[in-house]
């Protein structure tokens, strides 16, 4: 099917919903349009994962464009757009998409990468804490995923790949909240493509492990303190400072999106990483098994 026709950013230009701005692209140097290569748009951009998934196709020739909510904060990545957004409003959303057809007349590939963690135990999280979480890590994917499929029904074509974790098969403890949203996540994408499969567009999930990224040092914490979970929660943070000593590389992942985006026929699930792997295969065969391996290595008592 012919894309729509090429347009600029030429002209009055959205607001991103992010106090009125006008959407601004900040283009990396290197960067060039090129309407014959495949479009990219990945959320989250601005660090970690996202960032490396973005600098990696760009680096492939794809028309690369990242998104944060303040994109004028962020390094520039080479051969890409930054774009900003905010992934919990439906006029920043509409902003951003409109954004990228007006500049690349297409969108081939939605990378849902926006979220952050909570800790702590989930009695002292507030409900409120609760919702806002949900309202970027899983509203946020289903918000982006619904303003790019007319244009992907429209192409016949499309991929949507969501960023979700080991913790969305394998429910960690002091990140319940994380876990919840990584679980919902899991069952929409699923149902998704079933959904979209008849229109060309395959939906999968990308599910790490533990990563050295900034999310751990970024993490909300739960607003009130309960005594009681202090020693679970100290040998807790013990214990994941030991994984994150050995955790992945964020390159890892954005190479798993890569493969993910040209394979002819991705996978649903993505486990990335031999431990992530081998602990997704766990849950799902042996879930008593893969309980009582998550206790005994975050100290819980009693385990399992």
């Amino acid at each position: 099917m012919t894309p729509p026709a090429r347009r600029s950013f030429n002209g009055p230009r959205p607001t991103d919903g992010l106090g009125g701005r006008a959407v601004e692209k900040i283009a990396g140097p290197g960067y060039r349009s090129r309407v014959e290569s495949r479009v990219v748009l990945v959320t989250g951009a601005s660090s970690g994962i996202g960032r490396a998934t973005v600098a990696l196709l760009a680096s492939e020739g794809w028309v690369a464009f990242g998104t944060s909510r303040r994109p004028d904060r962020v390094e520039p990545i080479e051969g890409a757009i930054l774009l900003p957004l905010d992934v919990r409003s439906d006029e920043s959303v509409e902003a951003c998409v409109t954004g990228v057809l007006e500049e690349a007349g297409r969108l081939d590939v939605l990378v849902n990468n926006a979220g952050y963690v909570l800790s702590g135990p989930l009695e002292a999280t507030t409900l409120d804490q609760t919702r806002d979480l949900f309202e970027t890590d899983f509203f946020g994917a289903v918000r982006m995923a619904q303003a790019v499929l007319p244009t992907m029904r429209g192409q016949s074509a499309g991929r949507i790949v969501n960023v979700s974790s080991l913790a969305g098969v394998l429910a960690m403890p002091f990140i319940g909240a994380y876990s919840a949203a990584k679980f919902a996540l899991e069952g929409w994408a699923e149902a998704l493509a079933h959904e979209v499969s008849p229109f060309g567009i395959h939906v999968s999930l990308v599910e790490p492990g533990f990563v050295r990224t900034n999310m751990g040092q970024s993490a909300l914490a739960a607003e009130r303190e309960i005594e009681d979970y202090r020693p679970s929660l100290e040998r807790y943070h013990a214990a994941l400072e030991r994984e994150l000593a050995a955790a992945d590389e964020p390159g890892l992942v954005a190479s798993a999106i890569r493969d993910i985006v040209n394979a002819e026929h991705p996978a649903l699930r993505n486990p990335v990483g031999l431990e992530a792997e081998r602990l997704v295969d766990l849950a799902l065969s042996a879930p008593e098994v893969a309980r009582g391996e998550m206790r005994r290595r975050f100290g819980l008592v009693p385990p399992l």
